[in-house]
């Protein structure tokens, strides 16, 4: 049977949940009829998630002056969607387990997808771009399907990994010779599964190749944030080289180079706050 994105998909569900309770959560944000406290309920019934969520909300990455004790004074503060999103982000990163350190350190990973993620955030703030915290959770998610690969394919994954190393191109490039398909293809089969909004698993699908998606606006964000921190790097994915940056991409942001360093200074601090609490 050949290896396809949707079998290796099928293969990870068995061991990994879809994010249920967000899920349930982003039913009530489109229910009219909802209410902060229908929302606050699906949220305390988690304790661990609630004491997460907390934790995060009252850390220096938000930096609000007073102490926030419960998720209804939470939603009240940052809003209902940007709560959702957290509450995705943590579902996702505990979702993930048994992928061998020897493949990829998950912390590591992780940062990589959080500075990506802040990186992205700050890129269409700094462009004029409402609901910037949309870009967030896209470019936490941008490559997801890396874990769907490492966990079903490892010794496939492992192959990719080590000729992208020593053949000193980048990591997709190598999963479509040795696998078939990469980790994009993976990471939006993944996410249509979970039956996550369809504009996150666009973005997976087209941020290393911007001219494909038509150049829309979400996935040239993440582009030129994946670029940005894996230059530095914030950890990585499992690829050690900078993916090309694509011209145009950049273009679209309406962006000055100058906006570049105080941007990068900000994803290293806000990293630190946010993997604390998150990781």
């Amino acid at each position: 049977m050949a290896l396809t994105p949707q079998s290796l998909v099928n293969k990870s569900l068995e061991l990994v949940s879809p994010p249920s309770t967000y899920a349930r959560l982003d039913e009530l944000i489109h229910d009219p009829n909802s209410a902060i406290d229908d929302i606050s309920k699906v949220i305390n019934t988690d304790p661990a998630l609630t004491t997460r969520l907390l934790k995060i909300v009252n850390s220096p990455f938000y930096g609000f002056p007073s102490q926030i004790n419960t998720i209804s004074r939470a939603i009240t503060v940052i809003g209902t969607r940007e709560l959702t999103n957290l509450v995705l982000a943590t579902s996702v990163v505990n979702a993930f387990s048994g992928i061998p350190k020897t493949l990829m350190e998950m912390n590591i990973f992780w940062r990589h997808s959080l500075a990506c993620a802040i990186c992205a955030k700050l890129l269409a703030e700094a462009a004029g771009h409402k609901q910037s915290e949309q870009y967030l959770i896209a470019g936490l998610l941008h490559n997801i399907g890396s874990l769907v690969l490492y966990q079903s394919v490892p010794e496939l994954s492992a192959e990719s990994i080590k000729s992208a190393r020593f053949g000193h191109e980048v990591l997709h490039l190598a999963e479509q010779r040795v696998i078939g398909f990469d980790h994009t293809e993976a990471g939006e089969a993944l996410i249509q599964a979970w039956r996550l909004p369809e504009s996150l698993g666009f973005v997976a699908r087209h941020h290393h190749n911007p001219l494909a998606s038509g150049y829309a606006a979400e996935v040239c964000i993440v582009h030129v944030a994946d670029v940005m921190v894996s230059a530095v790097p914030f950890g990585h994915s499992g690829d050690q080289h900078v993916p090309p940056l694509d011209p145009v991409a950049w273009d679209r942001l309406e962006l000055q180079p100058e906006v570049i360093p105080p941007i990068l200074r900000k994803v290293a601090i806000q990293l630190e706050h946010l993997a604390a609490n998150l990781l």
